[in-house]
């Protein structure tokens, strides 16, 4: 009995405190872990990735309250450190492409670039996101096709993002040729653009002689539009040009070169 008095008043204190240490520390690793889980989901990251995060969060908190509850209690976790130390080590070496990719995806998350419905360029693909994973970004062209693209190639290399602004600017440029007239044509790309109730007002078209080159006189046209109808005014305003120039007799000269020739007297 007095054996057993000597252990409790030895260790019933530390046992105490390791218990209220890991029930407050869990406790508080779950609110944490569901507040940053929370935050996610306000900005509206993709559901994968939070679940992921909210884990992490929480195991990573939880670890570090079985630590401190080992410590209160007298146990040397110095040796538990040392190998959970060299077991992160060797899975990290082991698994440092996936690291790399999930590493990237917490940096999406956190810096958004992109998100799920956007039209981007980015690690070597241009299509709108379809989904944000672990370990890559899956874009799909206009084609319809499916591109998984990791994480690390898309951090690693510029992103285009079309869709973040509201407003784009088509720019466009159109040939004539030396012979034709000039104001006309000027006069004839200004009236197009106007007439495209696509085309905003503010800023307005801009129609100028932007190069004197080989085989033509080159004007370039600058209109604002809004991001969704990005292709359909610059396919339309093409076929308008053409079809009008054709009506109005004003030509849009392919490249070619005159030889002239000159005969010697003998």
């Amino acid at each position: 009995m007095e054996t057993a008095l000597e252990y409790i008043s030895l260790y019933g204190l530390k046992i105490v405190v390791a218990i209220v240490i890991f029930v407050i520390g869990k406790f508080l690793a779950r609110k944490v872990a569901d507040l940053i889980a929370s935050f996610m989901e306000k900005a509206e990251v993709d559901p994968t990735l939070v679940q992921f995060a909210k884990s992490l969060t929480y195991f990573g908190l939880l670890l570090m309250v079985t630590l401190a509850s080992l410590n209160a209690l007298g146990v040397n976790t110095t040796s538990f450190i040392a190998v959970l130390g060299a077991a992160s080590l060797a899975v990290g070496l082991a698994l440092q492409g996936s690291l790399a990719n999930i590493g990237a995806a917490v940096l999406i998350i956190f810096f958004r670039p992109f998100k799920v419905g956007d039209f981007v360029e980015a690690g070597g693909a241009v299509g709108t996101v379809e989904e944000i994973n672990l370990f890559s970004t899956i874009i799909s062209p206009v084609d319809n096709r499916t591109i998984i693209v990791p994480n690390s190639a898309i951090i690693g290399g510029n992103i285009v993002n079309f869709s973040k602004k509201d407003t784009r600017r088509v720019d466009i440029t159109f040939g004539i040729g030396y012979d034709d007239d000039l104001k006309l044509a000027k006069e004839t790309l200004v009236e197009l653009l106007g007439s495209d109730e696509r085309v905003l007002k503010d800023p307005e078209p801009f129609v100028a002689v932007s190069e004197l080159a080989d085989s033509s006189v080159n004007f370039i046209t600058r209109t604002w539009v809004k991001s969704e109808d990005y292709w359909g005014v610059y396919f339309d305003t093409i076929e308008r040009v053409k079809l009008t120039f054709d009506e109005k007799g004003i030509s849009i000269p392919y490249p070619q070169m005159d030889i002239h020739l000159n005969k010697e007297q003998n």
